[in-house]
């Protein structure tokens, strides 16, 4: 097994070991954290948590919150666990291997995180790293309604959902929250000013009759190609997306 290579994120306030091919941290990761709406104490679960980016992201901005993360691939969670190790975590969090369509963590969260695979069956394409495709694809059966059922089984009564994906694949994301969820939240992530969303995080409470909002969402970059100060005070200073 090759050695990992070691990343920072927030401004080096985050350490992570991830492999050298497959799954990747990245400003997804960071994004989902930020707009996760955990307190002091609250228990936090992130499905398909990788190798604990977005999870110890919102440790490092919540104090005394509580991480349970859980993945499909072994060798994550053993990098899981050592990070939140070298992020002196490590009494704050638990990381299990396990698949998103079996897991019933017996206890419930106050929140959920997920950054699901943004290629369903049938839309994939080969990838060259067989644990890219693994990260990809999960179980070659899983659905975004798959992960929303996880989430339905594991969230407390009004507890909330946070979910990072393609901006194209909101629509599946709000069929499978229908009846569900409520007072849902769109926050588009627009890669420059007049410029198509790729991404889209969609925020839900569990057993809300609430309407819906869409929020104006924030501009990634500037036309020079730096962060906007938003973005930078997302990516650098732990500032949450309310």
């Amino acid at each position: 097994m090759s050695a990992p290579e070691e990343i920072f994120v927030l401004d080096k306030r985050v350490r992570l070991l991830q492999p050298p091919e497959g799954f990747r941290t990245s400003l997804d990761s960071v994004m989902l954290a930020a707009a996760c709406p955990a307190q002091r104490g609250d228990r936090i679960l992130d499905m398909g948590c990788g190798v604990g980016g977005a999870g110890l992201c919102v440790l490092t901005r919540i104090p005394d919150a509580q991480l349970t993360g859980i993945d499909i691939q072994d060798d994550h969670i053993d990098l899981a666990i050592r990070n939140a190790s070298l992020n002196g975590m490590e009494d704050r969090t638990e990381f299990l291997a396990s698949d998103v369509c079996d897991y019933n963590g017996g206890k419930k969260f106050d929140h959920i995180i997920c950054n699901p695979p943004y290629q369903e069956t049938g839309e994939r394409t080969q990838s060259p790293s067989s644990k890219k495709e693994t990260a990809h694809a999960h179980r070659e059966d899983i659905t975004l309604h798959d992960w929303i059922d996880c989430a339905v089984r594991n969230l407390k009564a009004k507890g909330s959902l946070t979910v990072i994906h393609r901006a194209d694949q909101a629509d599946k994301i709000l069929q499978s929250l229908e009846g569900r969820f409520g007072g849902t939240e769109i926050i588009p992530l627009w890669p420059r000013e007049n410029t198509p969303a790729k991404r889209v995080i969609i925020r839900a409470c569990r057993d809300s009759r609430s309407p819906a909002t869409i929020h104006p969402g924030l501009v990634l970059h500037k036309e020079n190609g730096d962060y906007t100060d938003e973005a930078d005070d997302i990516l650098r200073r732990a500032l949450p997306i309310s």
